[in-house]
């Protein structure tokens, strides 16, 4: 297995919660679903892991303020009862500061890095399904390089790349 991507903000175990309330207030969802929402909401930035969401999920029945109900597909949603209603109104602005933490820990560059590496992906898999062999292992030199690339970017001290920087914005 290759390596991974950064994780991404660390974040409280009450954000998870919240950010599956706040999700709920939309209507009904299953656990997947919420996953996929909160790192679509997020660009990706925030992809929490089964191992957070499903026990969120299991405190907040827990609590009363959610329910389980069996959905056309016949999955598990979870769906707010009458008091995670009153509850999620009544903490609607602290709902909204799990968003925030995570988006406001992130900077503008570092979402649009990983826009890029999606659509960078994108790409390469359309070269590997329709190129031809020339253009998968010219594809394959451009991504060896740029590896190369990124691994010299991490090599550099603070003031080379600051140099280069410049150099490049000339």
């Amino acid at each position: 297995m290759g390596p991974r991507f950064s994780r991404g903000p660390r974040v409280r175990r009450g954000d998870v919660r919240a950010a599956a309330l706040s999700l709920l207030t939309e209507g009904p969802r299953n656990g997947y679903q919420i996953i996929q929402e909160i790192s679509e909401r997020t660009d990706g930035v925030w992809r929490p892991s089964p191992g957070s969401v499903y026990p969120a999920l299991q405190q907040l029945e827990d609590e009363g303020l959610i329910a389980p109900e069996t959905a056309d597909s016949g999955r598990k949603a979870f769906a707010l009862t009458d008091e995670g209603r009153t509850y999620t109104e009544s903490h609607a602005d602290e709902l909204a500061a799990s968003w925030d933490a995570v988006t406001g820990s992130v900077d503008d560059a570092e979402v649009q890095l990983r826009q890029l590496i999606r659509q960078v992906m994108v790409a390469v898999s359309q070269v590997s399904q329709a190129g031809s062999a020339t253009q998968v292992k010219q594809a394959g030199k451009v991504l060896n390089d740029t590896r190369r690339s990124l691994y010299k970017i991490l090599a550099a001290d603070d003031d080379e790349e600051e140099t280069a920087a410049e150099q490049s914005a000339e």
